[in-house]
């Protein structure tokens, strides 16, 4: 590690620098991952004991937010203010502006886990302003001339509205429009997952094959992404104004369908020697699968598809992000593409968290409030298991010794 030495006396005692604001992945993933190991728990001991909350908000109203704002929230921006850096050559933000953001997400928290010591209005300014810091310290490079990426600008605005939304809901005491803001910014990080995971997908797979020989084996046709990318905001637009309705299942099923078709042309079965890439094929599954579900609940009323909410939130959106954050980490350290054998029984832990929480009532026949422990167990070891490895790789320098 870097170090520098204090002489005091006949001593010279090692100063150890840290590393966690000198990228913006680094407190970005390391919060996530901290936040999934309490979170999670926190909310299954508040459902099956009774544990009393911190926060004085409805427990679901809790958890859908934290979840969302709280954990998502903070691995989409370790992941923005790694990615623009590299998609438009300009450095990434590092140092007092990090400090800044991570300050404001875990004022956040900490506001929203004692609600009840506090304004509201406080509450919400705080939590509030987390997004549009981050849109500030990416604006830059996307703000320049014919950069496809500033939309995703808009996609921030979309999602800090819906948070708008949730708070004001909130205040008013209407449980019911903060439950639909929450669904509606899933909708707009599903879309977000089918942008960027179409283009990361395809494109780690491609050169995955690559080191193994194989040329020409992944495919990415523009109109079935336009189609993809189209079908989600179509799905969004119908659980604003139709939601929980024929409108919004058929909508989902036509989602499903066109999600499928791109997931196959990326020739998944090739990519199941290397963990780091096939985890990122079985967390863009989870879109097709949980959409389906989405449809066969709505059109159906079947009993199996009752929560696929958990399908996109667990199966997709998380899974997806720890793909992300596993591989970032050490890409962006300069560390072998090649996940620690512990990782992998985090993938498998994840996945087994969705499976329990989507099918473990109506499919394997367990309490409810069985399915919430097992799948909050497999969950928090699974990102126990991440903070562990991954800790020192997101505190230290890079093993290149090059910075960042």
């Amino acid at each position: 590690m870097h170090r520098d030495d204090f002489a005091m006396g006949s001593w010279r005692l090692p100063i150890v620098k840290f590393n966690l604001f000198s990228y913006g992945f680094r407190p970005g993933f390391l919060f996530a991952g901290i936040a999934a190991v309490l979170l999670v728990p926190l909310w299954a001991m508040s459902f099956v004991s009774g544990t009393p909350l911190g926060s004085s908000w409805p427990p679901t109203l809790w958890h859908g937010h934290e979840m969302l704002f709280g954990f998502l929230g903070s691995a989409v921006a370790g992941f923005l203010l790694t990615a623009v850096p590299s998609w438009t050559g300009k450095k990434g933000v590092s140092g007092r502006p990090l400090v800044v953001l991570a300050s404001v997400w875990l004022a956040a928290r900490l506001l929203i886990a004692t609600s009840g010591w506090w304004p509201a209005p406080l509450i919400a300014a705080v939590d509030l302003s987390f997004l549009p810091v981050l849109a500030f310290l990416v604006a830059g490079p996307l703000l320049r001339p014919r950069n496809r990426n500033a939309v995703l600008l808009v996609v921030l605005g979309v999602l800090w509205l819906t948070d708008l939304i949730f708070h004001l809901a909130l205040i008013r005491k209407n449980p019911v429009l903060a439950d639909h803001a929450l669904n509606i910014g899933i909708d707009v990080l599903l879309t977000l997952v089918t942008v960027i995971g179409g283009r990361i997908v395809p494109a780690f797979t491609a050169a995955a094959l690559r080191q193994q020989g194989v040329q020409g084996a992944v495919q990415s046709r523009l109109v079935l992404t336009a189609l993809a990318i189209a079908a989600m905001v179509f799905v969004t637009i119908g659980d604003i104004f139709w939601p929980d309705t024929h409108v919004a299942g058929a909508v989902a099923g036509i989602a499903a369908i066109v999600q499928g078709v791109r997931l196959v042309q990326w020739r998944t079965l090739r990519t199941l020697r290397q963990p780091i890439v096939w985890i990122l094929h079985l967390a863009y599954a989870w879109l097709p699968i949980g959409l389906g579900l989405k449809a066969a609940a709505m059109l159906g009323g079947y009993a199996i598809a009752a929560f696929w909410l958990h399908a996109l939130t667990i199966g997709a959106l998380t899974t997806m992000v720890t793909a992300v954050m596993t591989r970032a980490s050490l890409g962006h350290t300069g560390r072998p593409l090649i996940v620690h054998p512990l990782i992998t029984v985090a993938y498998v832990l994840l996945t087994a968290a969705a499976v329990v929480r989507v099918f473990g009532l109506s499919g394997f026949g367990l309490s409810f409030p069985l399915v919430v422990v097992w799948s909050a167990l497999f969950w928090t070891t699974a990102f126990a298991l991440f903070v562990g490895v991954y800790l020192p790789i997101l505190w230290g320098p890079r093993a290149d010794g090059k910075p960042g």
